[in-house]
């Protein structure tokens, strides 16, 4: 007898993501790898390269129960976010927060994102154009509904 054990299906499906662990793994790392801030401007960068690093997985997380296009939307805010960590993470190293090896951690890990982001939005595009082109040839006999969430379609591996 096989023993498979299936890893249990969240009731939030979008912690089934691994771009949604691999976001919320990036803020974790930021919380204990940024040095300690020597006066108030150093501590209000630190809490903003904490808020862009939330940014990521939170519109992950909010754009996963909208229709394709609005995730793909969503997707996209979390790749600005990313942008933004990559500029804090350069002032961070500059301030002497981030040492060579953080800093070039911290890129990997945003590049790593921006990399997931992109191929889920190309997953999802595709997806789109599959449902248009499959539909296409019955012209109004079929309305495509794209008002549901489509992430039970969308590979978790993302």
């Amino acid at each position: 007898m096989e023993n498979t054990q299936e890893k249990p299906v969240s009731f939030f499906r979008f912690e089934d993501l691994r771009i949604y662990a691999k976001a919320t793994d990036y803020s974790s790392w930021i919380i204990t790898n940024v040095g300690q801030p020597a006066n108030d401007m150093q501590r209000n960068l630190i809490n903003s390269f904490c808020h862009s690093s939330y940014d990521i997985a939170l519109n992950i997380a909010e754009g996963s129960s909208r229709n394709k296009n609005q995730f793909e939307h969503y997707l996209k805010i979390a790749k600005s976010a990313i942008r933004e960590c990559i500029v804090y993470t350069t002032i961070a190293a500059n301030l002497g927060l981030f040492d060579e090896e953080k800093c070039n951690q911290s890129r990997e890990y945003l590049m790593e994102l921006t990399r997931m982001i992109g191929a889920l939005i190309i997953s999802l595009q595709r997806g789109s154009s599959r449902r248009r082109d499959e539909y296409s040839s019955d012209e109004n006999d079929h309305e495509i509904d794209d008002t549901t969430s489509d992430i039970d379609a969308i590979d978790t591996n993302f």
